[in-house]
């Protein structure tokens, strides 16, 4: 279930939503797309502006950090029987953003810091969707891949090859329908609008319940 579509629909939705929330109320920093901080940082860096350069810097970190953290969890609970480890970074995921919701707008460094750890948590516990490696926070991995499986496929005409292209470009549009959401919704509603991931994210949750009580009746 964790490869699934379905799942991996939720996730990308909820990826799109997060980047575009971070950078409409939380002072223009993406909480996924780490290059566009670098960018962001260095161009603050070279104009001698040290202290917008450290904004962009504080969720990179974050962002590694959250990856780090992610696979710590792999090692110690990939095999605990209780609940598979991927809903338990799911869980932490959710609140991780509930708390990122309450944090006021003076201190948004803190909330954006804490975005960009669960969106590494994410990408980093889910990784395949269909048996292939994708991204549910960022686009350019996905569409580089859905691209060369196009090439693929009309050069020889394997359906698998359109099929794959067809799923990552699906990612990909509801990663965008998650970031034209999240960008209205957090222009609207302010801080408090991640709370919204919350739901999707919760709905990949049950999603992996109801399989893993499947395998456990039927086992």
């Amino acid at each position: 279930m964790s490869e699934a579509f379905i799942l991996s629909a939720f996730l990308a939705f909820s990826g799109g939503f997060q980047d575009a929330y971070t950078y409409i109320v939380r002072d223009g920093v993406f909480a996924n797309a780490q290059t566009g901080n670098i960018v962001l940082m260095s161009t603050h860096l070279l104009a001698g502006e040290w202290r917008p350069a450290f904004r962009y810097l504080i969720p990179l970190l974050a962002f590694a950090g959250g990856v780090l953290c992610t696979e710590q969890v792999q090692g110690k609970f990939k095999f605990a029987k209780s609940l598979h480890w991927r809903q338990g970074i799911l869980l932490g995921e959710m609140v991780l953003l509930l708390i990122a919701g309450l944090v006021p707008e003076s201190m948004n460094m803190i909330s954006s810091a804490i975005v960009s750890f669960s969106c590494a948590m994410q990408v980093q516990a889910f990784r395949k969707v269909a048996g292939n490696a994708y991204a549910s926070t960022m686009c350019i991995g996905n569409l580089r891949s859905g691209t060369a499986s196009l090439s693929t496929f009309m050069r020889i005409g394997k359906r698998e090859d359109l099929k794959k292209a067809l799923c990552y470009y699906a990612i990909i549009a509801i990663f965008g329908i998650g970031a034209g959401i999240g960008g209205n919704l957090s222009a609207a509603l302010g801080i408090r609008s991640v709370w919204v991931c919350c739901a999707a994210l919760f709905a990949a949750f049950l999603l992996m319940e109801t399989d893993r009580e499947r395998k456990h009746d039927a086992g």
